[in-house]
């Protein structure tokens, strides 16, 4: 066994150009959440290149998304779970192409997360070459919604990784190599405010202002942020009214809450509840509704140690190790960590700049990405 991982991991080392040809094919096709059929295209290619390796692949359709990708290997046992998405947050012809430039390549979705996509699945072809496949049990999924919060796929998520020995996510990579083993939980709220139109001159006392209601929902909401805790409350989308002479029958805002507990995001979201009741004017409802809900990824004793033990694969692989500092922005890795399953994240390779038009890969880090997974795998074996 010792000398077919030798010589998986010499093939790999040969591999940077296929990587690339790989990921540029990615990127080359839109995958914007809302874009179903390019969302398709891109898991279709990916299970393609899964099924050549043997594992188990299904495409789960979806009514609101592209399909989400399921896979598992031959191996019984407790897997090793691998996460990821299919979908970015460029609508087509806002960002478009694959560009290299030097050691390092610009498009939508290079970085997050198609570049985590390629990588993962490099590792999967060196570890067949290898043999670890029909040994070390394997299965995975990639979503088509993480993008907007995963609202479809986190139920299969669940399911899918149940009895799972570890979670690795192949999001972006992060400076240094530092693994994530810390993400907020996140919250999404959406309050509509209802009152009665009147003319605002002749029958002013007649009317029941909804944005008046929504202005102090909206104080109230933002003063929850206590940075200290790490909680943070952000309302960041407002509308309501019709006309300036209107008294306003209507107003809405959306809401962003951002936690580091479990237990913090209950609380908060029953805060937000409470001053919905609280802060309507005479006359006047707010009614509250739960969009996307994601637990944080906590740091636990277990993940830590995996951290660690993924860590000395990646030194071993030239990269750096260590744990990354608490990361603001949710992934599926905090759904698998909420189930009990240690689960650490950011795998994919280092680059910059995601969700802007200046998103872009260091490409010399591909293939030493993909070997430390290599090497991961072969340690379980």
């Amino acid at each position: 066994m010792a000398g077919r991982i030798d010589d998986a991991l010499t093939w790999l080392a040969g591999q940077r150009g296929a990587i690339e040809s790989l990921l540029e094919r990615l990127v080359a096709v839109n995958s914007f959440t809302a874009n179903k059929a390019g969302v398709q295209a891109v898991a279709n290619l990916v299970a393609g290149q899964l099924r050549t390796l043997g594992l188990s692949v299904e495409l789960r359709p979806s009514a609101r998304f592209g399909p989400h990708l399921l896979f598992s290997g031959p191996a019984e046992g407790a897997p090793v779970f691998l996460i990821g998405h299919t979908d970015t947050v460029f609508p087509p012809g806002t960002f478009e192409g694959f560009r290299r430039e030097g050691s390092r390549a610009v498009g939508p979705g290079v970085f997050d997360m198609k570049g985590g996509i390629a990588v993962m699945l490099f590792g999967l072809v060196a570890a067949k070459r290898a043999g670890l496949l029909e040994r070390v049990p394997v299965k995975g999924i990639l979503v088509a919604d993480e993008e907007v919060g995963s609202p479809e796929s986190q139920p299969l998520i669940r399911a899918h990784a149940q009895g799972a020995a570890c979670a690795l996510g192949f999001e972006s990579g992060r400076p240094g190599d530092l693994l994530v083993t810390r993400r907020k939980g996140v919250g999404s709220l959406h309050a509509e405010a209802r009152g009665v139109a009147a003319h605002a001159g002749n029958e002013h006392d007649k009317g029941r202002n909804a944005i008046w209601s929504i202005a102090r929902f909206i104080d109230r909401v933002q003063a929850l942020t206590d940075y200290e805790r790490g909680l943070t409350a952000s309302v960041g989308l407002v509308s309501g009214g019709t006309t300036k002479n209107t008294v306003p029958a209507e107003a809405r805002c959306d809401v962003d809450l951002r936690f580091e507990t479990v237990e913090d995001g209950q609380r908060l979201g029953e805060a937000v509840q409470a001053i919905a009741a609280e802060a309507a004017v005479p006359g006047t409802t707010i009614e509250l509704s739960r969009g996307g809900w994601r637990d944080p990824l906590e740091r636990t004793q277990a993940s830590s140690a995996l951290a660690k033990e993924y860590g000395d694969c990646q030194r071993a692989s030239g990269l750096g190790l260590g744990e990354a500092q608490l990361v603001g922005g949710g992934s599926d890795a905090c759904t698998t960590g909420a189930a009990g399953i240690p689960s650490i994240d950011g795998l994919g390779p280092r680059g910059k700049g995601f969700h802007t038009l200046a998103e872009e890969v260091d490409l010399s880090t591909l293939v030493p990405k993909a070997t430390a997974f290599l090497r991961f795998l072969a340690r379980r074996g």
